[in-house]
């Protein structure tokens, strides 16, 4: 018990020391033993490594996992030494509702099918994601976490105690300055050089600490290739699962849009003005016309419009077409304009000679 009241004494005082000895630097009222620019440039250096090292683990972390609470509760998982419990990605969630509503719809309608097609890819998708954070955790995170978590404390640990070695040091220069009798001299002086073999020691052994940032840096640098890696081959996995989506729905639109719309052909040249001013006309974007059946691109579906409801309008702006379905305009010129039942009232149809096709009516100033 009296040994550790002493050893309290002895601590207190010792912090007393170089709390005072911290102020009087501070207030430019005793020297202070400065290290060398080698050792300088050597703390520098590592408080930047540590410094972005920590922000890109957190940054990489909100990539790989945006959401907080998700991060949170991994992290907890991780302190706690117990399994991360795998986690659906979103992609896979979004493609396993798409599979249950191909059910609900019926998997043989045109709907349900391409439902069913793009569902799949999307769980592909979110398993490519899945395989890509669980490599870039173990290649990439972990090496960085590592070091916040372990070279870094040792180095901070080991730079706190450089700098109470350093207050001790500079405390019994002072004290021997202060000295007067001989007696008071010569134990100064041991107690200067008993601090200056420890400050020597504890500042070779912080520098080789810092040394060894180098190696770090070495080691963070293959973890950054193979970071790079996982994510290149993640985005070509995802490219080349789009590209075979595009490829089968391509496939297949020809068998899905015929049975998702009807159009209603145009009325016949037979039929009588007031029949064919009643029969219903749909347009529909993409949709192949009825009266050309042998045509090979797609185009507006040919419907003549009343005489009364063609206008004049003046083109404000070049436009290119998107498809086969619109008509190119070039600014300035004069085009004929008209509307057709159930057309998007953002479109006109635009007529130019023999050409004809969509027009955007933004792009128009029409004409009385």
């Amino acid at each position: 018990m009296d040994f550790n009241v002493k050893k309290l004494a002895s601590d207190a005082g010792v912090f007393f020391t170089r709390a005072v000895q911290f102020t009087e630097e501070k207030l430019g009222q005793a020297e202070k033993t400065e290290l060398d620019a080698h050792f300088e440039n050597l703390l520098a250096r590592a408080d930047c490594t540590k410094n972005w090292t920590e922000k890109i683990f957190r940054q990489t972390e909100v990539l790989l996992q945006p959401n907080p609470s998700a991060r949170i509760e991994e992290f907890l998982f991780e302190k706690l030494d117990r399994k991360v419990p795998s986690r659906t990605t979103n992609g896979e969630l979004l493609g396993q509702y798409m599979l249950d509503a191909a059910k609900d719809f019926g998997p043989g309608t045109p709907y349900g099918s391409t439902l069913i097609k793009v569902g799949e890819c999307q769980r592909r998708l979110g398993g490519a994601e899945r395989e890509f954070m669980q490599t870039s955790a173990i290649n990439f995170l972990t090496p960085l976490r590592n070091f916040l978590d372990g070279d870094w404390r040792t180095i901070s640990k080991e730079r706190r105690l450089l700098e109470n070695r350093r207050l001790d040091l500079d405390a019994c220069k002072a004290r021997l300055k202060k000295a007067k009798l001989a007696e008071a001299k010569a134990a100064a002086e041991h107690e200067l050089r008993v601090a200056q073999t420890e400050f020597d020691r504890q500042a070779e052994v912080t520098r080789l600490l810092l040394e060894g940032i180098s190696s770090t840096h070495v080691n963070h640098l293959r973890c950054l290739h193979e970071f790079v890696e996982a994510q290149a081959i993640y985005y070509n996995q995802c490219h080349q699962y789009m590209m075979d989506l595009q490829k089968e729905l391509g496939s297949s639109d020809g068998d899905v849009y015929p049975n998702a719309f009807t159009v209603n052909p145009a009325p016949s040249s037979s039929a009588s003005p007031s029949t064919a001013a009643t029969l219903p006309v749909v347009s529909i974007a993409g949709a192949v016309s009825t009266s050309a059946p042998e045509a090979d691109t797609l185009k507006i579906e040919e419907v003549q419009p009343p005489a009364t409801g063609t206008r004049k309008a003046k083109v404000l702006y070049d436009y290119d077409a998107a498809d086969t379905s619109e008509m190119s305009l070039l600014a300035d010129e004069l085009i004929t304009v008209y509307t057709v039942p159930g057309m998007d009232p953002d479109w006109l149809v635009g007529e130019r000679g023999n050409q004809k096709g969509k027009v955007p009516v933004t792009y128009l100033e029409l004409l009385s």
